[in-house]
């Protein structure tokens, strides 16, 4: 049985991976998403626009911080508190 988690995970990585066309396989929860995958400001911007879509939700801009977007984990937690 899949978690709600396992669902966010799948989505984030899904996400990176078509914004930053890289293999989906590739990108695990403890992918770093600046160190590992290259991600910048304005895909950052891409990749929250997707999750909200996908996941339903609208992310707090004004509570998002850099320690959300340090691996893929982190940024699966931060959208599930948002959820």
């Amino acid at each position: 049985m899949t978690t709600d988690r396992e669902k966010i995970v799948f989505a984030v990585s899904e996400a990176l991976a078509a914004v930053l066309r890289r293999d989906q396989a590739t990108i695990g929860e403890h992918t770093r998403l600046f160190d590992d995958l290259g991600l910048d400001s304005t895909s950052v911007l891409e990749v929250l626009m997707r999750l909200e879509d996908e996941l339903d939700l609208e992310f707090d801009t004004d509570s998002l911080e850099q320690r959300h977007f340090e691996t893929v984990g982190t940024l699966a937690d931060f959208a599930t508190e948002q959820g």
